[in-house]
């Protein structure tokens, strides 16, 4: 399962400080954990490997499949902590009430990779057994979350009446019964995957294992060796002679999904490998690639994307004029690139580093691959 703690520390940091919906942060997990599996042409895609379906039909689930797991999660965790007796040392008590459990679960399937989403507040009321007095609490946990490992979970121990065997009890629950709370919670996590991966990927033929859930991590020693040409020092005592590059690129999602990974930081942050600053509306600046390219947004919409934009190495003050048509097919989206003023003599390596560090980056990182 990929999570925010299987990404590159900046995205994931930003993510959080921008305080990122988690629907967004759905949509990127899927988009990036995919990268793997369409890195080779046609590997594991569904859409080449109808034929070997059992039941010779294709694949349904392919662009984004949602399902709500927050009842089943409710009852599956009431189920769990039910009246379990904790024991041990001496110590006893039983959980006898689920007072709270608020929050949602949700599982996602894009591509054939599946991520759970699950985010839950619980609080249990316990007391304990065999005593002459009886002693009552509360176990708060506040942060069941894909975020956090099971470990990592917090779980607080209340009591209702400060006593000197009360203290004792809890000091109990804290140390020793945490684990078996720990052990419930990782077997909800276990029973959430196992029910909800039911009909969301459709298997192959002999058993032969489907896309896996692999984790996807981030190579952070990719080197991102641009090719800059440098010009003359004199370069602005003389007109820069120009041409226009146009490029017609296809790539497999929605124009929305392409759309949203060139405006939005953290999805440009995943396919350029780095930090980036990037304010996506009209008259906001943006600064790729560790300063190398750096522009403006003139104009943006759903279906274009206008762009002031240069590479650090042209004269100074000289700004190409970028240009993105977002043309969404019934199975692919079409984007038409024109960039004008493009410094004459950097017309290929310009065309090379958008081949490069944009295009192919994009469809490796996002698994948005065009597949003839």
């Amino acid at each position: 399962m990929v999570t925010l703690q299987h990404i590159p520390k900046h995205i994931s940091r930003s993510f959080r400080e921008r305080k990122i919906s988690r629907k967004l942060r759905t949509e990127f997990l899927l988009f990036y954990s995919v990268s793997k599996e369409m890195a080779k042409w046609g590997e594991g895609d569904p859409r080449w490997i109808v034929e070997e379906r059992p039941d010779a039909t294709n694949v349904n689930n392919w662009h984004w499949t949602e399902k709500n797991a927050c009842a089943w999660s409710q009852e599956k965790i009431k189920e769990l902590f039910k009246d379990v007796i904790i024991e041990r040392d001496g110590f006893k008590c039983k959980i006898m009430e689920i007072e709270k459990c608020e929050g949602e679960a949700v599982a996602n399937n894009r591509k054939g990779k599946l991520i759970f989403f699950y985010e839950w507040n619980i609080c249990l009321k316990w007391v304990s057994l065999n005593t002459e007095t009886e002693i009552n609490g509360k176990i708060n946990i506040p942060n069941l979350s894909e975020e956090n490992e099971i470990s990592e979970i917090d779980v607080e121990v209340i009591l209702n009446t400060n006593t000197d065997e009360g203290e004792k009890f809890k000091h109990f629950l804290y140390t020793k019964g945490k684990d078996i709370i720990r052990e419930k919670l990782a077997k909800y996590v276990s029973s959430l995957k196992e029910e909800f991966t039911k009909g969301m990927i459709l298997p192959k033929k002999d058993g032969i294992e489907n896309i896996s859930n692999k984790t996807t991590r981030f190579n952070r020693n990719t080197p991102t060796n641009i090719i800059i040409e440098s010009y003359d020092s004199k370069a602005n005592n003389y007109i820069v002679q120009t041409t226009t590059i146009k490029q017609q690129l296809k790539f497999m999602c929605s124009g929305t999904e392409f759309y949203k990974v060139m405006t939005i930081p953290e999805f440009v942050m995943a396919f350029t490998k780095g930090p980036a600053k990037l304010f996506a509306e009209k008259g906001g600046q943006f600064e790729l690639l560790c300063g190398v390219i750096t522009g403006e947004f003139v104009d943006l919409t759903p279906t274009k994307i206008v762009q002031k934009w240069r590479c650090k190495s042209w004269p100074a003050g000289h700004y190409s004029e970028v240009t993105m048509d977002i043309v969404e097919r019934h199975d692919h989206t079409e984007v038409n690139v024109t960039q004008t003023a493009v410094p004459i003599n950097e017309e290929e390596v310009t065309r090379i580093n958008w081949d490069k560090y944009y295009w192919n980056a994009i469809k490796m990182t996002f698994g948005f691959g065009y597949f003839m």
